[in-house]
Protein backbone atom coordinates (compact mmCIF):
# COMPACT_ATOMS: atom_id res chain seq x y z
CA UNK A 1 0.00 0.00 0.00
CA UNK A 2 1.31 3.19 -1.34
CA UNK A 3 1.88 6.09 1.78
CA UNK A 4 -0.47 9.24 1.03
CA UNK A 5 1.30 12.40 1.93
CA UNK A 6 -0.84 15.02 4.10
CA UNK A 7 -1.84 17.28 1.04
CA UNK A 8 -3.35 14.24 -0.52
CA UNK A 9 -5.51 13.21 2.41
CA UNK A 10 -6.36 17.22 2.74
CA UNK A 11 -7.58 16.83 -0.92
CA UNK A 12 -9.38 13.26 -0.21
CA UNK A 13 -11.35 14.65 2.75
CA UNK A 14 -12.45 17.99 0.37
CA UNK A 15 -13.91 15.37 -1.69
CA UNK A 16 -16.34 13.88 1.53
CA UNK A 17 -19.62 15.10 2.61
CA UNK A 18 -19.22 15.71 6.54
CA UNK A 19 -20.92 12.63 7.33
CA UNK A 20 -17.85 10.79 5.73
CA UNK A 21 -15.64 12.56 7.50
CA UNK A 22 -17.11 12.16 10.76
CA UNK A 23 -16.92 8.72 10.12
CA UNK A 24 -13.42 9.07 9.00
CA UNK A 25 -12.67 10.71 12.45
CA UNK A 26 -14.70 7.72 14.66
CA UNK A 27 -12.36 5.52 12.66
CA UNK A 28 -9.32 7.16 13.80
CA UNK A 29 -10.49 7.01 17.26
CA UNK A 30 -11.23 3.14 17.39
CA UNK A 31 -7.94 2.34 15.47
CA UNK A 32 -5.55 4.80 17.03
CA UNK A 33 -7.08 5.50 20.33
CA UNK A 34 -6.88 9.34 19.73
CA UNK A 35 -9.43 11.65 19.35
CA UNK A 36 -8.53 13.94 16.20
CA UNK A 37 -10.30 17.07 17.85
CA UNK A 38 -8.49 16.98 21.25
CA UNK A 39 -4.90 17.03 19.65
CA UNK A 40 -6.11 20.18 17.46
CA UNK A 41 -7.25 22.00 20.73
CA UNK A 42 -4.46 20.95 22.74
CA UNK A 43 -1.77 22.29 19.75
CA UNK A 44 -3.53 25.88 19.95
CA UNK A 45 -3.29 26.51 24.01
CA UNK A 46 0.79 25.28 23.97
CA UNK A 47 1.16 28.48 21.15
CA UNK A 48 -0.51 30.73 23.03
CA UNK A 49 1.95 29.67 26.52
CA UNK A 50 4.52 30.81 23.44
CA UNK A 51 3.33 33.84 23.68
CA UNK A 52 3.57 34.22 27.19
CA UNK A 53 0.73 35.15 29.67
CA UNK A 54 -2.41 37.64 28.56
CA UNK A 55 -3.56 37.93 31.94
CA UNK A 56 -2.21 37.52 35.55
CA UNK A 57 -3.42 37.58 39.30
CA UNK A 58 -2.28 39.70 41.09
CA UNK A 59 -1.22 39.09 44.92
CA UNK A 60 -0.68 41.05 47.53
CA UNK A 61 3.18 39.04 49.53
CA UNK A 62 3.87 42.38 52.12
CA UNK A 63 2.07 45.53 52.77
CA UNK A 64 5.50 46.97 54.16
CA UNK A 65 5.45 50.28 55.86
CA UNK A 66 2.65 51.79 54.89
CA UNK A 67 -0.17 49.60 55.62
CA UNK A 68 -2.59 51.93 55.56
CA UNK A 69 -2.01 53.24 52.20
CA UNK A 70 -1.96 49.99 51.06
CA UNK A 71 -5.45 49.07 52.61
CA UNK A 72 -6.76 51.78 50.61
CA UNK A 73 -6.05 50.83 47.48
CA UNK A 74 -7.12 46.92 47.93
CA UNK A 75 -10.46 48.81 49.05
CA UNK A 76 -10.47 50.58 45.90
CA UNK A 77 -9.45 47.73 43.33
CA UNK A 78 -11.69 45.25 45.56
CA UNK A 79 -14.84 47.18 46.97
CA UNK A 80 -14.01 45.14 50.05
CA UNK A 81 -15.03 46.56 53.36
CA UNK A 82 -12.45 47.63 56.07
CA UNK A 83 -12.08 44.45 57.88
CA UNK A 84 -11.87 42.43 54.57
CA UNK A 85 -8.99 45.19 53.05
CA UNK A 86 -7.18 45.06 56.02
CA UNK A 87 -6.88 40.98 56.22
CA UNK A 88 -5.68 40.93 53.19
CA UNK A 89 -3.07 43.68 53.93
CA UNK A 90 -1.97 41.64 57.36
CA UNK A 91 -1.71 38.00 55.82
CA UNK A 92 -1.10 38.50 51.75
CA UNK A 93 -3.70 37.45 48.79
CA UNK A 94 -4.94 37.61 45.70
CA UNK A 95 -5.91 41.82 44.91
CA UNK A 96 -7.03 41.07 41.64
CA UNK A 97 -7.77 37.70 39.89
CA UNK A 98 -7.18 37.56 35.93
CA UNK A 99 -5.96 40.91 35.38
CA UNK A 100 -5.01 42.10 32.04
CA UNK A 101 -1.03 42.37 31.91
CA UNK A 102 -1.29 46.00 31.40
CA UNK A 103 -3.89 46.06 34.15
CA UNK A 104 -1.43 43.66 36.11
CA UNK A 105 1.62 45.88 35.79
CA UNK A 106 -0.03 48.90 36.63
CA UNK A 107 -1.28 47.82 40.22
CA UNK A 108 1.82 46.32 40.83
CA UNK A 109 3.72 49.58 40.33
CA UNK A 110 0.99 51.25 42.79
CA UNK A 111 1.49 48.94 45.30
CA UNK A 112 5.01 49.20 45.29
CA UNK A 113 4.83 52.79 45.54
CA UNK A 114 3.03 52.42 48.66
CA UNK A 115 5.68 50.55 49.91
CA UNK A 116 3.91 47.16 49.05
CA UNK A 117 5.14 43.91 48.24
CA UNK A 118 3.50 42.37 45.26
CA UNK A 119 3.07 39.13 42.46
CA UNK A 120 1.74 38.44 39.44
CA UNK A 121 1.18 34.74 39.14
Amino acid sequence: MAKLSAKEIIDSLKEMTLLEIKEVVDLMKEEFGVDPSAVAVAAAPAQAAEEGPSSANVVLTSAGANKIAVIKLVREITGLGLKEAKDIADNGGVVKEKATMDEANELKAKFEEAGATVELQ
